[in-house]
């Protein structure tokens, strides 16, 4: 079984910071592009920023020149660091990671549990 954990979410003032953390384990034999989506209230879940293997990066225009995404591939482990944060940012993070489990053929997308972020004076 695989288990992506996320850590780091929180309430923050706007214009504070915070930093993700998600941490894929179990029978994992490679992971290919990780990334973390957010879900606000009575809105879909859309994509906040995505890196590949090999640390190609994608952010969605709203968070661009605010948040930072990196991998540490030796932990598997993807990292979002959130700067300048708005209350337009309040929503609950999900991490994503599309791997391979030993004993499969092919990639499969996996999510985490989510943690909130809130974004509050």
């Amino acid at each position: 079984q695989v288990q992506l954990v996320e850590s780091g979410g929180g309430l923050v003032q706007p214009g504070g910071s915070l930093r993700l953390s998600c941490a894929a384990s179990g029978s994992i034999k490679s992971i290919g592009t990780m990334g973390w989506y957010r879900q606000a209230p009575g809105k879909q879940r859309e994509l906040v920023a995505t890196i590949s293997r090999g640390d190609a990066t994608n952010y969605a225009n709203s968070v661009k020149g605010r948040f930072t995404i990196s991998r540490d591939n030796a932990k598997d482990t993807v990292y979002l660091q959130m700067n300048s944060l708005k209350s337009e940012d309040k929503a609950v993070y999900y991490c994503y990671a599309d791997l391979k489990t030993h004993g499969s053929i092919s990639y499969s997308g996996y999510w985490g549990q989510g943690t909130q972020v809130t974004v509050s004076s």
